[in-house]
């Protein structure tokens, strides 16, 4: 029997799951020059993005599930339930703010480790990259002067394919060290935290930060009470921008989105509609100019029963598809996804089913992120791997 078309052995690769292709990796030195070529990664790649998954990232007791499970498509005429797909756990989290997402990867800022010299009994805290699907890991050195340390985001270049770390610090009389950087290649070596002294100053960040384009944007107070702004780090040029934000002053719930490529803010109130009906109110805030800068703003107003009866939806984020995506906070059964299409003013509900009795249950239940338009990534698989 004649061996496959190396062209056709690679359109078959690129259809199996991550997991399945960093199996096949190991087993022969020619399937792992196939499998680990910039050329294959790049149509693994493609083939993911047309099947984008949202990401549940699970957290309970200072450890993280992740799960996923596949975006329906647009359009869609009916209700559905999907199946949720455990990929991988992880303990030890013992930062006080939200894991980081980002093309694919996660990061945790303070993750408790086994220190490479110890004899089994030693563990630090320690900033880790990993691939959630395959739980593959690469920990990192820690930032300089960590205990001054807020928060910290994580960034992707598309254009040089690098991922960055960007760590922000509680401003000081010095405020030249406000921000230290940490640079990854795709391959997972590591560079050291450089200190970036070009930021212009602000107070401190209040919001998780996301990525769009390969610039990171999060919310941040103001000095002396003006009003908030957008910081933004172009994560290729390193260079920082601040952007007025006063439309979201006041606002406790706010959770900045990729609308359709451009930077977005969603904040939500339930409130009671003519008639003593509940309902939930949507005001999207979207950037349509930068240098001016020009905010526009829409409130939406959603009805569904499943929605104001339950009082523990957040916004996830926008799909590329369009719709905003709502989630409930914390696992349940029944555990609901929204999907709102704001042009269309389509709602479609969707049951997600797979998390285990465990995270269901009333007094275990774990808080819920989610990341939208997901993507199956090929990075940190020849890593670590923590234990479950």
């Amino acid at each position: 029997m004649e061996p496959f078309p190396s062209d056709v052995s690679r359109e078959i690769f690129s259809r199996l799951p991550v997991k399945s292709v960093a199996r096949f990796r190991s087993l022969s030195k020619l399937w792992g020059s196939t499998l680990c070529s910039p050329d294959f990664t790049e149509l693994f790649q493609t083939r993911s993005r047309a099947r984008p998954r949202l990401l549940f990232a699970v957290e309970r007791y200072c450890k993280w599930s992740f799960f996923s499970s596949p975006q329906p498509q647009y359009p869609y005429d009916k209700s559905s339930s999907s199946s949720a797909d455990f990929h991988s756990k992880f303990s030890g989290d013992i930062s006080r703010y939200m894991c980081s997402y980002a093309s694919g990867l996660v990061y945790f800022p303070d993750m408790w480790i086994p220190k490479e010299d110890s004899d089994g009994g030693g563990y630090s805290p320690q900033p880790v990259i990993c691939n959630p699907i395959t739980g593959k890991y690469q920990s990192l050195p820690a930032p300089v002067d960590r205990y001054r340390k807020t928060r910290d985001f994580l960034g992707f270049d598309p254009i040089d394919k690098q991922f960055k770390a960007l760590s922000e610090a509680y401003p000081s009389f010095d405020d030249s060290d406000h921000h230290q950087i940490l640079t990854l290649g795709r391959t997972g070596d590591v560079l050291s935290w450089t200190r970036n002294k070009h930021c212009p100053l602000y107070g401190r960040s209040l919001s998780q930060g996301i990525c769009i384009n390969g610039v990171i944007y999060y919310l941040a107070y103001n000095i002396g009470g003006l009003p908030r702004v957008i910081v933004c780090f172009d994560v290729r040029s390193e260079e920082f921008k601040l952007i007025e934000a006063d439309c979201f002053s006041g606002e406790d719930t706010i959770k900045l989105i990729s609308y359709n490529g451009k930077l977005g803010g969603v904040n939500w109130n339930y409130d009671i509609a003519d008639g003593g009906r509940r309902i939930l109110e949507l005001c999207v805030w979207v950037l349509e100019d930068v240098e001016k800068p020009e905010w526009l703003k829409s409130v939406y107003t959603l009805s569904e029963d499943k929605i104001v009866d339950t009082c523990n939806f957040s916004v996830a984020g926008m799909t590329g598809t369009g719709e905003i995506v709502l989630c409930m906070d914390y696992t349940s059964k029944p555990f609901y996804v929204f999907y709102f299409h704001p042009e269309k003013n389509t709602l479609r509900c969707v049951e997600i089913r797979g998390f285990g009795a465990d995270l269901e249950a009333i007094e275990k239940r774990g808080r819920v992120h989610v990341f939208v338009d997901h993507i199956e990534d090929l990075n940190i698989n020849d890593a670590k791997q923590f234990k479950t």
